[in-house]
């Protein structure tokens, strides 16, 4: 029965992954199939060697298609198949959400990045086009255009600079997203630099310089916490490698594991004690990146 359950859960994730049908899919696979031409052996539209070859196109495209967080239910599958055991399936059906989170922080993190980076290029660009003599509205406008540092708020932002509404006020609201906080501090330069006549470009030229030092610092410590990071996951691999080595000799260790009450209590204890662990190191790393 355990078979049967994991079979089934089998066909629900390959029917949860598999998602909704693109226009022209059909098509093209009939194209790259060779569906289309009529000799030279080539499988007519509509024949049964035909719609086997799209069935097939289909299922490559949604497994190419899938999404990373999907993996850790096709690995329980897997190992719930092999084991005969439905415990490797609700523990990969538990792993999906966790995958997503990771997914979902990474890519939070390159955005924040690619945010201080558009940042940095606005502040450099602008600081240009004041020094070549454009006055400070216009000089935003084409700096703004030429590196996409204010995102989301650009068209208040450059309906402020245009018509002379309150281009720091609008800053401090596009510097909200993560990543943009440096537009505090150019909207600090250009309240400074409208109120009391201060140079506006050598106060941009002192903001990069300082945002691109913080950068490169963040980028250096992240190198440096790297080997850390990398060390606790690869020690979290370590019990699947003695899973392959056991059954590689033949241990069968699934069997044991899976199927007898000592050994699932170990994988138990062991799972709690594996979680807290990669959880408690990683942690540790986020704390020294905060710092």
């Amino acid at each position: 029965m355990s078979v049967v359950g994991a079979a089934a859960c089998a066909g629900a994730a390959a029917w949860l992954m598999g998602g909704p049908r693109r226009p022209g899919a059909r098509r093209a696979s009939v194209v790259c199939a060779g569906g289309v031409g009529r000799g030279g052996g080539a499988a007519r539209v509509g024949s049964p060697s035909s719609e086997r070859a799209v069935r097939v196109g289909e299922r490559l495209r949604r497994l190419h298609g899938t999404r990373g967080e999907w993996w850790a239910l096709v690995a329980g599958l897997a190992v719930g198949l092999l084991g005969a055991s439905v415990v490797p399936v609700v523990l990969g059906a538990l792993g999906v959400p966790l995958v997503r989170r990771a997914r979902r922080a990474g890519a939070a993190r390159r955005a924040h990045d690619r945010r201080a980076g558009a940042v940095i290029a606005l502040c450099g660009t602008l600081a240009g086009e004041v020094r070549a003599g454009r006055q400070p509205g216009e000089a935003l406008l084409a700096a703004a255009r030429d590196s996409g540092g204010l995102g989301d708020a650009q068209t208040v932002v450059l309906a402020a600079a245009r018509f002379g509404g309150d281009v720091p006020g609008a800053l401090t609201g596009a510097a909200r997203r993560p990543g943009a906080e440096g537009l505090l501090g150019l909207a600090a330069c250009w309240r400074v630099a409208v109120d009391r006549g201060a140079g506006l470009a050598a106060g941009l030229d002192r903001l990069e310089g300082a945002l691109r030092a913080e950068r490169d610092q963040r980028a250096d410590l992240r190198a440096q916490l790297a080997g850390a990071r990398s060390t606790a996951v690869l020690l979290a691999g370590l019990p699947v490698l003695g899973l392959l080595l056991g059954t590689a000799l033949g241990a069968d260790p699934l069997h044991i594991v899976l199927h007898t009450g000592a050994g699932f209590g170990c994988l138990l204890v062991g799972g709690v004690l594996e979680g807290v662990g990669l959880w408690w190191a990683l942690r540790i790393v986020r704390g020294a990146e905060a710092a």
